[in-house]
């Protein structure tokens, strides 16, 4: 099987620039970063969470996450500032397309009731956002060992603009989208 970086090299971004009429090949849409973020309200009291999180995503990620902490103390949250509030990967070059790959062919699959991701989900500058609840669906998670299911927030951040272009760019790539009616993908 070819792996999705030469694909998109030899495949995808001729495809990109006849589709889509461009005059420069550095026009072309491409993805330069992929960013995970978790969320943990309870790793400020307990060390304990912290842990087993950065172990899990650092298998999720195949990288060490990010310890991310609070700014500001927030009195009504009992947060303190300087208390740790989240982990952050950020996946670049050879990794970032394995894991888009994983992420593409068997990760969203897995989700239950899956009918294909939202079309909308571009914000300004045309990056993708998407969020798993369930951290279970990746294969490297182990449900036995799981005690409390955690989601994910994916972050997928492009050079272009234009969502129109960043959408062909992942339809391109395997991302499943929904169609209007919301109806389950078609491959």
């Amino acid at each position: 099987m070819q792996n999705l970086q030469t694909k998109y090299q030899k495949e995808i971004a001729p495809a990109l620039v006849k589709e889509l009429e461009l005059k420069n090949v550095m026009a072309v849409p491409r993805i330069l970063k992929v960013v995970v973020n978790l969320g943990l309200k309870e790793a400020a009291h307990d060390d304990g969470v912290l842990t087993k999180a950065q172990t899990k995503l650092s298998l999720i990620c195949g990288q060490k996450p990010k310890l991310c902490r609070a700014k500001v103390s927030i009195a009504s949250f009992k947060l303190s500032k300087g208390d740790p509030i989240g982990l952050a990967v950020t996946l670049r070059g050879k990794r970032m397309f394995d894991f888009l790959e994983k992420l593409f062919t068997i990760v969203l699959p897995r989700v239950r009731d899956f009918r294909g991701v939202s079309p909308t989900a571009f914000d300004q500058r045309g990056n993708y956002t998407l969020g798993i609840t369930e951290q279970i669906v990746f294969p490297e998670v182990e449900f036995d060992r799981t005690e409390k299911n955690k989601g994910l927030g994916i972050t997928i951040v492009m050079n272009s603009t234009d969502s129109k272009h960043n959408k062909r760019l992942l339809e391109l790539l395997g991302m499943p989208f929904a169609n209007a009616q919301g109806k389950p993908f078609e491959k």
